[in-house]
């Protein structure tokens, strides 16, 4: 008989269908203490790397410092124009002559006296004795003259007056006014008026 030989004992097989130690993972994972050669720890999700250079372009200074005018101008103007055209209507005097011949007429009619014809007296005739103050409508002309002055050669433009309701006595009229500058700036706004009918068609409000 041989004696037992020293040394580490051998692996004995297991037999089909016996079950693997507890300390074995199931079959397809890692093992906390036996993960795959060069991998240090636990896997970790991968991280965003740096963006690539250019990917982000930066905006010239010409074009960053012409974009900042623009901004001041547009809320310059508009100031003055919601403002402004609102500012003047205002209770004052009586109605004096016949109105305009429909809403549409009278809010092109003082547009046109305002900011083209710059006509105080004339768009003073277009509105509503509830709502007209002379001196404050030519200061606002004064102001669209002034422009002229602050802006390079300032244009005004407004669309095709739209009604948008009326009855026998009140309708809301709407445009868009625009103000384009030689340098190729510009900015517009929404505007509505109420008019009314009193021996013609008058300006009585901005909304």
């Amino acid at each position: 008989m041989r004696a037992p030989v020293s040394g580490p004992a051998a692996t004995t097989p297991l037999p089909p269908g016996y079950a693997a130690p507890p300390h074995q993972p199931p079959p397809g994972q890692v093992s906390p203490h036996q993960l795959p050669p060069g991998q240090f720890g636990p896997p970790h999700p991968a991280l965003p790397g740096p963006p690539p250079v250019g990917s982000v372009p930066v905006p010239p200074r010409r074009r960053r410092a012409v974009l900042v005018a623009s901004v001041v101008l547009a809320v310059t103007l508009l100031l003055c124009l919601a403002g402004g055209v609102s500012a003047f209507l205002v209770v004052r005097n009586l109605d004096a002559g016949e109105g305009a011949a429909d809403p549409v007429a009278a809010v092109d009619g003082f547009l046109k006296a305002v900011y083209t014809e710059q006509n105080a007296e004339k768009a003073a005739s277009l509105v509503c004795s509830e709502a007209r103050d002379t001196e404050r409508i030519e200061s606002k002309i004064q102001e669209v003259a002034d422009y002229a002055e602050t802006y390079a050669d300032p244009r005004f433009r407004w669309t095709q007056p739209q009604l948008d309701e009326q009855d026998a006595e009140r309708a809301v009229v709407s445009t868009t006014l625009t103000v384009l500058t030689a340098d190729e700036r510009t900015t517009e706004q929404q505007l509505r008026f109420i008019v009314v009918e009193k021996t013609g068609w008058w300006v009585c409000d901005v909304i």
